[in-house]
């Protein structure tokens, strides 16, 4: 096989974030080619010289999972670094809304008695989950000479997401529209927090996706 069969089948064989993916891709070429130089320099041909440095690189069988690994860590790094910026964003920006742009007197006093519990159980799923988005990124940077398996931890990042948001969304839904009177904002506010709630969670689940699908696939 010559380096750009054996790249391009590295290449394909690979899963992750474009860029690093495409990094480590030219990093394995690049080592490639000055191996053959090398083998040229010494009076090879240069077909040869290129079969004889993808057989020392090793087959991609071999190689594929150390580079595969290192780009499941990076995909649970970017969702760790979202999730612990994004949801106690999401939940600061709704607060101040609530308190800037109140629901009508008549919401707020007939409110039922699972408001306040629903409430207080919609901020420790939040928060919660930008904590512990928090708590693996750190595993995944500094903490990684601890962690044995990151490829559940990249996982399980991507599973909290798929868990958390359809509670966190019912409940926001509930709480807006389940009383007598609904509590909701004024129409611009409203438009504004929701566009921005929902790009957030797009490229949430966006990550979330990616994440469980390499770890499936590098299992």
């Amino acid at each position: 096989m010559l380096i750009d069969d054996y790249v391009a089948e590295l290449d394909g064989a690979l899963s992750g974030p474009h860029g690093p993916k495409r990094d480590l891709v030219v990093e394995a070429r690049d080592s490639l080619t000055d191996t053959a130089d090398a083998f040229e320099a010494g009076g090879l041909e240069r077909a040869e010289a290129e079969r004889l440095a993808v057989a020392e690189f090793g087959e991609i069988r071999e190689v594929a999972p150390g580079y595969q690994a290192e780009l499941t860590v990076v995909a649970g790094r970017r969702l760790g670094v979202l999730l612990f910026i994004s949801v106690p964003i999401t939940v600061a920006m709704w607060s101040v809304l609530w308190r800037i742009y109140p629901g009508t007197d008549e919401a707020w006093l007939a409110q039922p008695w699972w408001y306040s519990s629903a409430s207080r159980l919609l901020d420790v799923i939040q928060l919660g989950t930008g904590l512990y988005g928090g708590l693996v990124l750190y595993a995944l940077s500094r903490g990684s000479r601890w962690i044995r398996r990151p490829r559940l931890a990249t996982r399980s990042l991507g599973v909290l997401v798929f868990a958390s948001l359809p509670v966190t969304a019912g409940l926001g839904l509930l709480m807006t529209f389940g009383m007598d009177s609904p509590n909701t904002l004024d129409g611009l506010p409203a438009l504004m927090a929701n566009l921005v709630t929902s790009a957030m969670w797009a490229i949430q689940i966006y990550g979330a996706t990616r994440c469980v699908r390499m770890t499936r696939a590098a299992r």
